[in-house]
């Protein structure tokens, strides 16, 4: 048992796969759901979005395996559970409506080779990202995060039972016995707290009428994904923009890997482990472009699991990443995973992502309360915490900056760290 806290401990495959369980179950439909906002949007059919959300769980599935099990210096080594970004998909609707889908995927492939090749040489820049910077961005994830669990918890932004009884039922009794597991429970079973939580409420919504089973008669036993479903076309303004967002996703895949270093493993990060996260997310995406789907990243969610359950052994987060693939080989598999109620996540998220807050304090604490730090943090998290809140007020800007600042808090936050950082004093009486 004590070897899944270990990264490379030796566990049996009965204990691995339900931790690798619950990590998939904790991202899973945070996954598919930016490439089916994606498609509708776009007008996609509904045969070749099926296609795309199959793809989508295979390469987030062969992304974890890299970062987990790194090819030459592509990977981290770090239990990072990836997924595809919510951040790119503003600027990839604009894109897709307006020039095709064929122009996004080759922006995305060309964006994502450039973040890798940072990757690779990040020794030469990631000296601007201090202590202090990185400890700003974690909190700043862990902000932008709340409001998702959430509304995720109320049904889900948009749906027509927002806040309705049912959902704040199952998100309450989900929430109540994740905590009580954490608490209470000993070993094996508060590991898995999150999953205990998840598979009550599935149970109880599934008893309140609010799971829907009836399209899993027409899922295919097997399907194979589906190489270059669009035709990449090379337009410099779009792979410009593209690769605008992909600095923004860098500078989140930076926070993600420094809040999981220390609020899982208890130590900093190493240089060699930030290139390495950093190279997957942009080679692993160039990928994603060939197979039609949007930029992939490390997931928040699954950070803020590892740092609650402390589970961290990459054999058993191998297995999630394995379950994945076969659900996107099996349409089934994805089929039922998608019937998870919004409400059960948002009660199973909202304690997860909490912990990421928690491990950005602990950070902060590492650092120190200098009056120097106090500038950079209260600076950079007030200015983009709160001027995102009102987004509208980036409307003077051109639409790059729009997209690129305007509701993207960590961007903002991100920004400011580093520039004060480098502008301030050592010294500040």
């Amino acid at each position: 048992m004590s070897n899944l806290y270990q990264l490379d401990g030796r566990v049996p495959i009965a204990q691995a796969v339900p931790f690798g369980l619950q990590h998939v179950l904790a991202m899973f439909v945070s996954n598919i759901t930016p490439i089916i906002i994606l498609a509708n949007v776009v007008g996609i059919d509904q045969e070749l979005s099926s296609v795309l959300v199959q793809n989508c769980m295979i390469i987030a599935g062969i992304g974890t395996l890299i970062q987990l099990y790194p090819i030459w210096r592509i990977g981290s080594k770090l239990p990072i559970v990836m997924g595809i970004s919510f951040t790119f998909l503003s600027l990839a609707i604009a894109i897709g409506a307006s020039q095709g889908m064929g122009v996004l995927m080759g922006a995305v492939i060309i964006g994502g080779l450039v973040e890798g090749l940072l990757g690779l040489f990040a020794k030469y820049w990631i000296k601007i990202i201090s202590p202090v910077v990185a400890a700003t961005v974690v909190i700043s994830i862990g902000f932008s995060l709340l409001p998702i669990g959430a509304n995720s918890f109320a049904g889900g932004q948009g749906a027509a039972d927002f806040g309705a009884t049912n959902n704040w039922i199952v998100g309450t009794v989900t929430l109540l016995v994740c905590l009580l597991c954490q608490v209470f429970a000993r070993g094996f079973l508060r590991s898995l707290s999150v999953l205990v939580g998840l598979v009550v409420g599935y149970i109880l919504a599934v008893c309140l009428g609010m799971v829907d089973f009836t399209g899993i008669g027409n899922c295919s036993i097997v399907a194979l994904p589906r190489v270059l479903p669009f035709t990449p076309e090379f337009n410099i303004g779009a792979i410009l923009s593209i690769i605008a967002i992909f600095l923004v996703s860098a500078t989140e895949t930076i926070g993600d890997s420094t809040a999981l270093a220390s609020g899982a493993l208890n130590r900093d990060i190493t240089q060699k482990e930030l290139s390495g996260s950093i190279s997957c997310d942009g080679f692993v995406s160039a990928i994603a472009g060939v197979f039609g789907c949007t930029p992939i990243t490390s997931f928040s969610q699954n950070v803020g699991l590892a740092a609650m359950s402390k589970v961290v052994n990459r054999f058993a987060i191998a297995t999630g990443a394995c379950i994945m693939i076969i659900g996107g080989i099996f349409p089934v598999v994805g089929y039922v995973l998608t019937t998870i109620p919004q409400a059960v996540l948002g009660g199973c998220t909202i304690m997860m992502f909490g912990s990421i807050l928690f491990a950005g304090f602990g950070m902060m604490a590492k650092c120190g309360f200098s009056q120097r730090n106090m500038i950079i943090v209260s600076t950079a998290l007030s200015i983009g915490l709160g001027f995102t809140a009102a987004s509208d007020m980036f409307n003077i800007f051109p639409e790059i900056i729009q997209t690129i600042f305007a509701q993207n808090c960590v961007a903002v936050v991100f920004l400011l760290a580093v520039v004060l950082n480098l502008v301030l004093p050592k010294e500040v009486e």
